[in-house]
C-alpha cells in the first residue's frame, strides 16, 4: 500500500517537471523552436511578454504586482490576501487545487466582476490594474456576469 504522502509528492514532481521542461529544453544549442513548441504544448498561464508563470502563493503574486500582501483568509480551500499599491488595491486568492478555483469562480459569477485568473489563483482589482499586472503574473482577464445581468 502506498504511503499517504506519495501521491502529493508524485503530483508535485510532475508539476515541477512541466514547469522546468521549457527551461531545460531552451538550454540546448539551436533548439529554440523546439523549446517554444514544448512550452506551447504545456497548459500553463504564462505572462504574454515576460514569459513567467506566477506561482499559486499570495505573497509571491503580490510581490510581482508590486505590493505587500496582508493575509485575511487562511483555509484549506483557499488563501486570500489584500495588497495596496500606489495605483490601487488588489484582492489575491490562491487555491491548493485547480478544481477549487473553478468552484470559487462559479460562485463569484453570481456577483460579477473582473478577475485576472491563472493556474490555481485569481486576482481582483480595477480592470486597468489587471491589465498592468498581466504581463508580470500571466493569466487571462475574465469578466464574470452577475445574477442581475
Amino acid at each position: 500500500m502506498p504511503q499517504p504522502t506519495s501521491r502529493p509528492l508524485r503530483t508535485a514532481a510532475a508539476v515541477g517537471s512541466l514547469v522546468l521542461l521549457p527551461l531545460a529544453a531552451g538550454c540546448g544549442g539551436g533548439e529554440e523552436d523546439d523549446a517554444r513548441k514544448a512550452a506551447a504544448d504545456v497548459a500553463v498561464t504564462a505572462a504574454p511578454s515576460a514569459g513567467v508563470v506566477a506561482p499559486a502563493k499570495v505573497e509571491v503574486i503580490a510581490g510581482l504586482i508590486g505590493c505587500e500582501a496582508e493575509i485575511r483568509t487562511e483555509a484549506d480551500e483557499l488563501r486570500e490576501g489584500t495588497c495596496h499599491s500606489a495605483k490601487g488595491d488588489y484582492l489575491i486568492t490562491t487555491f491548493p487545487e485547480e478544481r477549487l478555483k473553478l468552484t470559487w469562480l462559479d460562485a463569484a459569477s453570481l456577483y460579477g466582476g473582473t478577475y485576472l485568473v491563472g493556474t490555481r489563483w485569481a486576482v481582483s482589482a480595477k480592470v486597468n490594474l489587471l491589465k498592468e499586472a498581466r504581463p508580470r503574473i500571466g493569466g487571462t482577464i475574465q469578466q464574470l456576469r452577475g445574477a442581475s445581468s
